[in-house]
């Protein structure tokens, strides 16, 4: 198998939870080797958010999270003590041969133990420093803390999520997955392979600065631009789309499925399709511009024709039509769509508790350097010896002493 494109890569990921880890999860798909410090003892927090737990082929062992596996495969887990001079002298001398450190410690939590970017690339100028945290180190919220909850409600996407206020069900929603934590995740991943780019060119390494509430607000998109451009900002509208209208969930004889119409063409095939073509002439609905003004008119004509058959044969005659239209998969579901299979989105790896864990798969799909074979997220400290002793030459005797002083474990 041909090697990832940062086979040449060393990430040194001080992160925890799922921002950081996120980054440096997408690094070792990449091809990078990812080594992750945790705290002896106790590990990254994730690896306690249970249940559900991974127990290997023996049930009675404690385990590992299905959260703390969803962030950290293809990694290595080195489990030293950074409040301890020697823990500290450890890192250091693992950052000054590494390319790259990932960190979500509170602003200026990391200069007191000598972590911090100026302690580090004063042993390293050609390092990449990227700091995670929930609001930037600058500006009169920079010492908050930072959770993925309260900045999808600070950041606006709690505004525009969920049902309006006087529908059933209405009030804001958070987003089902940790989005906020997620996309700084990536956009931090970006910012590294920027950062490396720069360095290729120059020699010269640099520190990055994301913050969570950042992300958050970039990640409005057409949202955010619709606000600045009318100077209204949105309100929630459930399943349906500020911009296009129809395009949001309808409810058939028997469940709900989604209709998502782009254009105008697919829209007078749709309303040929509910034997309502005189909709597709209607200088109400005709264009798009004008069904976004009208929608509160134009939707209960849909939902009535949709309610007269089942989601399978609107879906079936959909696409048959050409008008884009989809299910509303559990996750179970997703798991089982031929299409999601073959794509090789679940995948598996052998793990040290014994048998093979479930995982998914990267998403990214490249023809000369395609991404690292799934590599199952380490247990704490598993990689302590191997890492000290191949990178730092640390011998037998000093690596017992560390352990016994509990520097490391």
């Amino acid at each position: 198998m041909a090697e990832g494109a940062l086979s040449h890569l060393r990430v040194l990921d001080l992160s925890r939870v799922l921002a950081g880890p996120t980054a440096g999860q997408a690094l070792a798909d990449l091809g990078a080797e990812v080594i992750k410090i945790e705290r002896p003892g106790r590990g990254d927090d994730t690896r306690h958010w249970g249940p559900p737990w991974f127990t290997g082929t023996d049930a009675g062992q404690s385990g590992e999270s299905a959260y703390y596996l969803s962030a950290n495969r293809g990694k290595k887990s080195v489990s030293v003590d950074i409040t301890t001079d020697e823990g500290q002298a450890i890192v250091r001398d693992l950052a000054a041969h590494s390319d790259i450190v990932l960190e979500n410690f509170r602003v200026g939590g990391l200069a007191r133990y000598g972590l911090d970017y100026a302690s580090l690339s004063a042993l390293n100028p050609g390092l990449i420093y990227c700091s995670i945290t929930g609001f930037g180190q600058t500006g009169p919220g920079a010492d908050r803390p930072g959770y993925d909850f309260l900045i999808q409600g600070m950041g606006g996407l709690m505004s525009i999520t969920g049902e309006p206020n006087d529908a059933p069900g209405g009030g804001p929603q958070k987003v089902g997955v940790a989005l906020a934590d997620i996309m700084s995740g990536l956009y931090a991943a970006i910012a590294v392979l920027a950062a490396l780019a720069w360095r290729e060119r120059t020699g010269q390494g640099q520190y990055i600065d994301l913050a969570l509430l950042d992300v958050q607000v970039a990640s409005l998109a057409n949202q955010a631009m619709n606000y600045l451009v009318s100077g209204d900002p949105p309100d929630r509208l459930g399943n349906a789309h500020p911009n296009i209208v129809p395009y949001q969930v309808f409810a058939a004889s028997d469940g709900h499925f989604i209709v998502a119409v782009g254009n105008d063409d697919q829209f007078r095939r749709l309303c040929e399709l509910i034997d309502r073509p005189d909709l597709a002439n209607d200088e109400r609905f005709a264009t798009n511009a004008a069904r976004v003004e009208n929608r509160e008119e134009l939707i209960p004509f849909l939902q009535s024709a949709f309610a007269r058959a089942g989601s399978d044969d609107w879906l079936q005659r959909l696409e048959a039509a050409g008008v884009p239209c989809g299910p509303i998969n559990r996750i179970d579901q997703v798991f089982a769509d031929p299409q999601v299979q073959a794509r090789g989105m679940r995948t598996e790896a052998p793990h040290p508790l014994g048998g093979s864990v479930p995982l998914v798969g990267s998403p990214l799909k490249m023809s000369a350097t395609p991404t690292a074979e799934a590599a199952a997220p380490p247990t704490l400290g598993q990689h302590t010896d191997a890492i000290l002793q191949g990178v730092l030459g640390l011998d037998d005797d000093r690596r017992e002493r560390l352990r016994r002083d509990g520097i490391i474990g």
